[in-house]
């Protein structure tokens, strides 16, 4: 669908782009409110909930703290690569033609580019989320996460749901 003039974005892009935004937006809010305002390095951790805590993380890696490097040449890597990710993504997203699709990968593209923001202004991405399990007497984390890999994974958990039982789409770039 076009706007006027004969450009614009077709309706599920829109909602893609929508969704990315928001993903930044949010994923950005939180860590600002948690480094600024509530101060994480200074009050960590809060428990939030018996489960569930707000800590303070600084990951140099990728997912799940895989590839950590502190180096400038790492760094740099990381955010090309991330950089690369994302322009392939955003192809993908804007020949989709699914709704479910268009608004994973807008998920996938806002919470990547939330964490390469991290990566460039602090060097490493903030994590904050942890949940955890006390059994008999042992306490079981999880991974510390925040917002950003929380749209990432959710974004790959319905791409992977729109492959199996979605209608097919167009084949990413």
């Amino acid at each position: 669908m076009e706007g006027a003039g004969g450009h614009g974005l077709n309706s599920p892009v829109r909602a893609g782009v929508l969704a990315a935004i928001i993903t930044l937006i949010a994923d950005q809010a939180s860590k600002l409110w948690l480094l600024h305002v509530l101060d994480i390095a200074h009050h960590a951790p809060v428990t939030v909930t018996p489960f569930f805590d707000l800590v303070l993380a600084w990951n140099p890696g990728i997912s799940f703290g895989w590839f950590q490097s502190e180096t400038p040449a790492a760094q740099i890597l990381l955010m090309v690569i991330k950089a690369a990710a994302v322009i392939a993504l955003a192809i993908w997203m804007a020949r989709s033609r699914t709704w479910l699709a268009t608004l994973s990968l807008g998920l996938i593209i806002g919470g990547a580019i939330g964490n390469g923001i991290d990566r460039f202004a602090y060097g490493a991405v903030v994590d904050f989320a942890l949940f955890h399990v006390e059994i008999v007497g042992k306490t079981y984390n999880w991974y510390i996460f925040n917002l950003a890999d929380v749209a990432i994974v959710a974004g790959v958990a319905a791409l992977l749901y729109d492959s199996v039982v979605g209608t097919p789409a167009v084949k990413a770039p």
